[in-house]
């Protein structure tokens, strides 16, 4: 997160707390004297100079009779400087693929959302070199490719022990974004469709020509408690409950639009069945 970011964070967080005490009808002064703080404190809070405290937080709230966002509050206030994580401080491919394996073996429910490649867990080795080669150079990683696709593979056995369920929407999009070959992609489909047999995976298929419903992008939500988003720059994390509830709300919409079993089945062949060498027949 770049410090002009850790700033935003800080006033749209300031700008909260501001508005919950003129709603209380108190001027700075007054809630500063309230809660025994030098009278600076307010005014460098709510301009976002100052990062309160959670005790900060639970005081302002119970002198403007709001105690009810006290939860959302100190959701936020937790990521205002760790919400996003650069990815070039992320050290490694493969502490990435760590840090999302100990998440995914802590979560009962994993809800994901694709709109161009493959999610992770359902992906080929050979699929997983030719797009972590491709990210690796663009973020100029210089750890090996093969650390990165041995930790996702590990991952991947979450899917087949445990008390876990997975519910993967992706967009037809998906399954015609070409990663590596058309070799690799005829591979990468049809262990799509093994995947699908599983009793604990469901796999829905938004048809390309769907209308557009809800503003979208790549997320994971893991159980109600938090959700991930993958921006060009940084990784996204969610725990504010309001902001779970939207992105529950976008899931439910999407999952909607999407075509499941057979019909999903169907979508996957006929993907499988334009990257098959096409016979011309006989004179």
């Amino acid at each position: 997160m770049t410090s002009s970011s850790v700033r935003d964070a800080r006033e749209a967080l300031g700008s909260r707390l501001r508005e919950l005490r003129k709603d209380a009808g108190l001027s700075g002064v007054q809630l500063a004297e309230l809660a025994g703080w030098h009278s600076s404190k307010v005014s460098k809070i709510e301009s976002g100079k100052q990062t309160p405290a959670e005790a900060d937080i639970r005081i302002w709230c119970r002198h403007c009779k709001a105690r009810q966002q006290i939860p959302d509050l100190i959701a936020t206030l937790r990521n205002v400087e760790a919400a996003y994580v650069e990815w070039k401080r992320i050290a490694g491919i493969r502490r990435k693929q760590q840090q999302l394996h100990t998440l995914e073996e802590d979560t009962r429910l994993t809800r994901w959302f694709e709109p161009v490649i493959m999610p992770g867990l359902l992906q080929t080795p050979d699929y997983m070199r030719a797009m972590l080669t491709k990210v690796a150079a663009f973020y100029a990683h210089d750890e090996p490719v093969d650390d990165g696709i041995a930790a996702r593979l590990e991952r991947q056995q979450v899917l087949r022990h445990g008390n876990h369920r997975f519910n993967f929407v992706l967009a037809e999009q998906v399954l015609y974004t070409t990663v590596g070959s058309d070799d690799v992609m005829i591979d990468q489909l049809g262990h799509l469709l093994s995947m699908m047999r599983l009793p604990n995976v469901v796999v829905s298929i938004i048809p390309t020509m769907s209308d557009y419903q809800v503003p979208t992008t790549n997320f994971a939500i893991f159980d109600r408690k938090v959700a991930h988003v993958e921006t060009i720059s940084a990784e996204l994390t969610i725990t504010q409950p309001r902001e779970l509830v939207l992105y529950e709300q976008v899931f439910q919409t999407l999952l909607n639009q999407a075509v499941v079993g057979e019909a999903a089945r169907v979508l996957i062949g006929k993907a499988m069945g334009r990257r098959q060498p096409q016979s011309t027949g006989g004179a």
